[in-house]
């Protein structure tokens, strides 16, 4: 499965980004699909993570109320819609696939990453 982020850049306090992940190479609709991100100097952490058919999505809590992780199958692509973002959300975004059912929240659970893409909010 090739996988390919997009949609990152820089946004002010408050602001709003809609992150893009379309997948290539395997039935989209057999995977979960999670969002990591990883800020300079730091491990990389789970965002969000959304069930095969779209129907359960999982966020850690400093995202929960703001970040809304979602699924079209038909186009084989996820996406992760981020509003009223903070300096703290500053970092690499990641998208993930995982085969199985299990909606994992560890990185390593998943097989499949995206190149990363960077989302920078200023203050």
């Amino acid at each position: 499965v090739q996988l390919q982020a997009s949609g990152g850049g820089l946004v002010q306090a408050g602001g709003s980004l809609r992150l893009s992940c379309a997948a290539s190479g395997r039935t989209f609709s057999n995977y979960v699909m999670g969002w990591f991100r990883q800020a300079l100097g730091l491990e990389r952490e789970f965002v969000a993570a959304i069930n095969r058919s779209g129907g359960s999505a999982y966020y850690t809590d400093s995202v929960k109320g703001r970040f809304t992780i979602s699924r079209d199958n038909a186009k084989n692509t996820g996406y992760l819609q981020m509003n009223s973002l903070k300096p703290e959300d500053t970092a690499v975004y990641y998208c993930a696939l995982r085969s199985g059912s299990y909606v994992a929240t560890n990185a390593p659970a998943y097989a499949y990453w995206g190149q990363g893409t960077q989302v920078t909010v200023s203050s």
